[in-house]
């Protein structure tokens, strides 16, 4: 008869598993929303520059944590919408923005 090989076996003794353990379920939610609406937003004007109705400008409103603004935005940099009038939005400030016809 053939004999198998032999199995290692380590000992398991005095397991201290999960003994310490933290739990910040507000903290994690906010700081993951926070980053989910900035990349939604984000994606959003990525879309509305790369449209193919977007040539020079786009009308668009813009949703700040204050107020709603009708603009045109003609570029962007990292961290600010530059309009028609010159005028620098700041990305951190928008809460929404939506293409207008």
């Amino acid at each position: 008869m053939n004999r198998l090989p032999k199995i290692f076996k380590n000992d398991l003794n005095n397991i201290c598993n999960n003994k310490d353990i933290y739990y910040s379920y507000h903290d994690v939610d906010m700081k993951i929303e926070d980053n989910l609406d900035k990349r939604n937003i984000m994606q959003k004007i990525n879309s509305i520059f790369n449209s193919s109705n977007y040539i020079y400008k786009a009308n668009v409103i813009i949703k700040l944590k204050d107020n709603e603004i009708k603009k045109q935005i003609i570029g962007k940099t990292k961290t600010h919408l530059i309009t028609k009038d010159n005028e620098l939005i700041s990305i951190t400030d928008i809460v929404d923005i939506i293409k207008n016809p």
